[in-house]
Formats: structure tokens, C-alpha cells, sequence
């Protein structure tokens, strides 16, 4: 037989007071003598009671709960950034319950609707979007939605975004300055936002500048895809010697297959730069010069716009990206 879960009477029994005193020893803020409030914890500590977040949730309609709804999960930067999302909200009194997808559409769809079936006070979503109609039942429903590098945000929803366009205009411009004659730029078939507006930076700055670019696009945002997106441009008659990746995972593979494919220098033969300013950018085997996703910021930011109240417009917010210099382009020409 399954023992009963201690309560907050037995609590009140042991300790000689009402239930209601008990309930204020364990709301912050609530009046309570400090007399009353040890012989509660002393009785709380000897039973093994702790008080019950959820039950309290469906009373005051606020459980503390944020889905954080995410895929790729394995990925360096999605693991950074699940990681600074779950410590800024607990350090704000929240709890996030994390819910996988796939990229899909579908699969967000899902996952929101589990989401509101929980009563979770928010969702943040790092991957695929969500259809208008979903998003505006959250809202009904008084759930917040924060979308982080999504797009096409709706009525009562925040997005956070990068200055990705600009990103991808700044490593045409580094390549360019360090001497790069032929120019390439490698991406996934994700799609993203994100990683289109990076893209489409690099494109319109080399356009601008009057400079002809190879494109290579092709599978998942993945190291596999760099290796083999890089083994595709460096086989090629006019081989680049300089490529813009989208993530740093692609760039990494474009690197390996440089190096242990092909023999080649980076940069002394080809310079390379990512996106994400993942751990292991920084490693002395990559030493990769990319953009820095400022992960902290945009953690503090989702978790700031839960408590300032849902907007009647859609709240954009965007933030820079700085460039990391380091050795995977080559020094400009004296």
C-alpha cells in the first residue's frame, strides 16, 4: 500500500497550530511570530513535509512552471542555452520543465499543448514556430510565450532576437580584409530565422561589394553537414579560400576536412568563421574566430519579460553580436 504524503495538517497537529498558520510559515511575505514559525519548522522538519508548489498553483494559478521547448538537445549551444535559461529561472523562483521536439512545427504544436495542459505560466521555445492560432490560445489560457532567434511573433509575445544580418555583412567584410579571394558560404537546410537572416547578411554584403560567392547547403545544422559541405566547396576547380559557416558545428567540420582531407592550411589556405562562440571554438585543435551568441543575456531577458506582463503588442528585442577573433583567419595584408 502507497504511504500517504505528509500535509500541511499533520504539520499543524504536531506543531500545536492551525492550518492556516502553517500555510503563512511557508508564504513569503506572510505574517507569521517567530515563535510559531520555529515550532512549524521543527514539526515540518520531523515529519518530512515540504509544501506542495502545484497544489498551491491550481489555487493562486500560478505554479512557477516554464516549459522550455527545444530540439537538438545534444548540440553544444542548445545545451549552453538550456543551461543559463534553467539557472536564471530558478534563481527567479521558477522551475523549467523541459519538453524535446523535433524541428517541426507539428512537434511545438505539441509540445505547447502539453505545456498549457500542466498549467505552466509560460513557455519559452527555442525551435520551430508555433501557429498563431496556438500562440493566441496560451494567452487565454495565461500563458506567456517568449520565442528566442524565432520570427513572426504574435499579440502578448516576446521575441528575442540577434543582429544575424549584420553578423553575416561583418564576416563578409573580415574575409574580405584579410585577403580572401574566392569566397564561400556554408549552411543547413534548417531554415531557420536565424540562420537565413545570417545568410542572407553575407550574400547582400558580397553583392554590394561586386563579389561573386560559392554556396553550399545541404542536411541538418550538424558537424557531419560541415564535413561534408567542406569536402564539396574544397574539391571545386576555384577552390574558396574563405567560408562564412552559419553555426560553429558546421564550421568545425569545414576545418576537419580542410585539414585531414585535403591537407590544407586554415588559414593559411583557407580562412574559416562561424556562428555561436560554442566551448569548443575556443579549443587550440579550432581556435575559431566566430560570433558570440550572448547566452546570459538572452536568458535574463526571457525570464525578465515573464514577470513584466504580457504585452499588447509583440515585444521585439534584439541584441548585438560580437565578433571573437581568433586564429581561423588569416592576419590582413600588410
Amino acid at each position: 500500500m502507497a504511504r500517504r504524503q505528509v500535509s500541511a495538517r499533520d504539520v499543524a497537529e504536531l506543531a500545536g497550530v492551525s492550518r492556516t498558520a502553517v500555510s503563512r510559515a511557508f508564504t513569503p511575505g506572510a505574517s507569521v511570530s517567530a515563535k510559531t514559525r520555529a515550532k512549524i519548522e521543527a514539526a515540518a522538519a520531523e515529519l518530512g513535509y515540504h509544501v506542495n508548489h502545484l497544489a498551491r498553483g491550481l489555487i493562486t494559478a500560478q505554479t512557477g512552471l516554464v516549459a522550455l521547448i527545444a530540439a537538438e538537445l545534444h548540440t553544444p549551444f542548445r545545451a549552453a542555452m538550456l543551461a543559463a535559461l534553467s539557472e536564471s529561472l530558478q534563481a527567479a523562483g521558477r522551475l523549467g520543465l523541459l519538453i524535446n521536439t523535433d524541428r517541426s512545427d507539428e512537434s511545438v504544436a505539441r509540445a505547447l499543448r502539453q505545456a498549457i495542459a500542466y498549467r505552466t505560466d509560460a513557455a519559452i521555445v527555442l525551435s520551430g514556430m508555433p501557429e498563431s492560432a496556438l500562440a493566441e490560445t496560451c494567452l487565454r489560457n495565461g500563458m506567456r510565450l517568449v520565442l528566442i532567434n524565432r520570427d513572426e511573433a504574435g499579440p502578448g509575445t516576446t521575441m528575442i532576437r540577434l543582429g544575424d544580418a549584420e553578423a553575416g555583412r561583418q564576416a563578409f567584410a573580415a574575409l574580405a580584409a584579410a585577403g580572401c579571394q574566392r569566397l564561400a558560404l556554408a549552411h543547413s537546410r534548417a531554415g531557420t530565422p536565424s540562420l537565413a537572416a545570417r545568410a542572407e547578411g553575407f550574400r547582400a554584403a558580397a553583392a554590394e561589394a561586386g563579389r561573386t560567392l560559392t554556396e553550399a547547403c545541404d542536411g541538418p545544422t550538424s558537424y557531419q553537414t560541415g564535413l561534408d559541405l567542406g569536402s564539396r566547396l574544397l574539391t571545386r576547380p576555384d577552390r574558396p579560400d574563405g567560408i562564412f559557416c552559419a553555426t560553429d558545428l558546421i564550421a568545425f567540420g569545414v576545418i576537419d576536412a580542410a585539414r585531414h582531407r585535403f591537407g590544407l592550411d586554415v588559414p593559411g589556405d583557407v580562412s574559416v568563421i562561424g556562428f555561436d562562440d560554442v566551448e569548443q571554438a575556443g579549443w587550440e585543435g579550432y581556435a575559431l574566430t566566430t560570433f558570440r551568441q550572448p547566452v546570459e543575456e538572452i536568458a535574463r531577458q526571457a525570464v525578465a519579460s515573464l514577470d513584466a506582463g504580457a504585452p499588447e503588442e509583440a515585444q521585439r528585442i534584439t541584441l548585438p553580436v560580437p565578433m571573437v577573433w581568433r586564429r581561423s583567419v588569416r592576419q590582413p595584408p600588410r
